[in-house]
């Protein structure tokens, strides 16, 4: 009985659709947005192809944050090279966090690992610094608000519904870190991050807003469940 050869036959971001075969053999494994069927990895859904090492899988395009200049987001240290960071910052297109952006001060590359500073795994609030024609986005540390997140919880909601939950001149938002007393910062990428004495209701009340996001009243609304939550 013959192996099936593996193989992924997609190239990163191309266009697939649900039941479109990804790649071939038992050496790939699906990740978000596919399935394994036999020896086939197929997508679940309408989006573009992402292949990661050994993984295989389909980002959304409904959704999927499209990076502005001047955006501050939620982005995952995903790898490093040794003058840069890789994230993940919930988009068809990694991220890039230069040393030169990532540190305000010089760093002997021959003495120092950068990984003292940011190692995979990392989760950090960055901005958008430049957009290429290409895609290459860069980040930059250089931001007052811009640090690594430690502890707490990460949730994702659509990035179109971000405005919703942050409110009007941070309204909602403010609503919402009052009454759970919870630090909430909110990535334009979607990417929330959740740290304080109750983030279970500061979670429930941030996807309650993202489902009725198109109701008018929401924040006598939300006021009232915080209330009952509380």
């Amino acid at each position: 009985m013959n192996e099936t050869k593996s193989e992924v036959l997609v190239k990163e971001r191309q266009l697939v659709i649900p039941g479109d075969t990804l790649a071939t053999g038992l050496d790939f494994l699906p990740s978000s947005g596919s399935f394994r069927a036999n020896n086939e990895i197929k997508s679940k859904i309408l989006g573009l192809a992402k292949v990661k090492d050994r993984f295989v899988g389909a980002i959304p395009l409904s959704g999927v944050y499209a990076p502005k200049v001047g955006d501050g987001i939620i982005g995952f240290i995903t790898d490093m090279q040794t003058t840069i960071w890789i994230a993940d910052i919930n988009s068809p297109y990694d991220a890039i966090l230069p040393l030169s952006e990532a540190v305000g001060e010089y760093v002997d590359l021959n003495k120092t690992d950068i990984s003292v500073y940011y190692d995979i795994g990392d989760i950090v609030y960055a901005k958008v610094l430049n957009i290429s024609k290409s895609k290459r986005i860069q980040l930059t540390m250089n931001d007052h608000r811009a640090r690594k997140l430690i502890g707490g919880r990460i949730m994702r909601i659509t990035p179109s519904k971000v405005p919703r939950v942050i409110g009007k001149s941070g309204s909602m938002i403010e609503l919402i870190k009052e009454k759970t007393k919870c630090q909430i910062i909110v990535g334009q990428n979607g990417v929330i991050w959740v740290k304080g004495e109750n983030e279970v209701l500061a979670a429930d009340t941030i996807l309650k807003i993202e489902k009725e996001s198109h109701v008018s009243g929401l924040t006598d609304k939300i006021s009232k469940f915080l209330e009952k939550g509380d």
